[in-house]
């Protein structure tokens, strides 16, 4: 069973567990293809350069971290905080992997950023906004901790809909289980996914200059198999499928082969998807 963490929805608590970290950790490769251009937008978003102080939070196991230290280079600095003690370890062993002495790790709640005010030249955090159980409160610590005049920069999914190979695996196992989706306003993997709703928790928590940038990606398999692997291994979908009855486990597998099978085509299976980036400035 997993413990629910401060700040985070259910979908977000899996997240917690040694488990789901090296599930997590078992799709880096992966992950790290498909989001490449995500990762390099938001950096750039970020005005990262050479000496700058970074705060990353949420950052998970730390691939988006490494980027933005190796941007700042020796004279910069990266603090990687998230409320995953597990996911952190995970994080710090790839910085030491990576060769890395600017960065450093610590956890910390998302919702209570204890930092000291102004004192960071950027803010990201990718991937995690969305599961926060207050993301107006996150935004108003990373508003506080950011300089005058610099920017936070979150990236989140964008709906369901322009993400099939996520949207309709979980779809599926909460149609054949009767599991309700969450409703309006409850943190999720898709929550965040309009732009409006983005842009208004950024100037809500008093940011200017917001705006939001959709980035597309692509995902590509050999076959239906290999595209069915990541998502057996992906934390949020075994949580819900760990609430269906084998037939109805059996039957949902069966329905995402078959689904995931209408993006075959002549170079493998190939799925289209969407981030959105949030940008404000303090």
């Amino acid at each position: 069973m997993t413990t629910k963490l401060p700040n985070t929805s259910e979908e977000g608590a899996v997240f917690g567990s040694a488990d789901a970290a090296e599930q997590w950790q078992s799709g880096k490769a992966q992950r790290a293809k498909a989001n490449a251009a995500a990762n390099e937008t938001m950096l750039d978003l970020a005005n990262l350069r050479a000496g700058s102080r970074v705060l990353d939070v949420a950052a998970g196991t730390g691939e988006q971290t490494i980027l933005a230290a190796q941007r700042v280079g020796p004279s910069g600095y990266v603090l990687a905080t998230d409320v995953s003690t597990s996911m952190l370890k995970l994080a710090a062993e790839a910085i030491r992997d990576a060769g890395l002495t600017n960065v450093e790790t610590r956890v910390m709640d998302a919702a209570n950023i204890d930092l000291e005010a102004d004192s960071f030249d950027a803010v990201i955090s990718r991937q995690g906004l969305q599961f926060f159980s207050e993301p107006v409160k996150a935004l108003l610590g990373m508003h506080r901790v950011v300089k005058l005049a610099s920017r936070v920069v979150c990236l989140v999914w964008s709906s369901a809909e322009k993400n099939p190979y996520q949207g309709l695996p979980l779809a599926i196992a909460r149609r054949t289980g009767n599991i309700p989706s969450p409703g309006p306003g409850v943190p999720g993997m898709f929550t965040l996914g309009e732009p409006s709703i983005l842009e208004s928790a950024f100037r809500t928590a008093g940011f200017r200059d917001v705006f939001i940038q959709a980035v597309p990606l692509r995902r590509r398999f050999s076959s239906v198999a290999e595209a069915v692997e990541p998502t057996q291994n992906n934390p949020i979908f075994q949580q819900l499928i760990a609430k269906l009855s084998d037939r109805e486990r059996q039957k949902a597998w069966v329905e995402i082969e078959q689904e995931f099978s209408r993006f075959q085509g002549p170079k493998g299976v190939e799925f289209s998807g969407e981030f959105l980036i949030g940008v404000g400035t303090k």
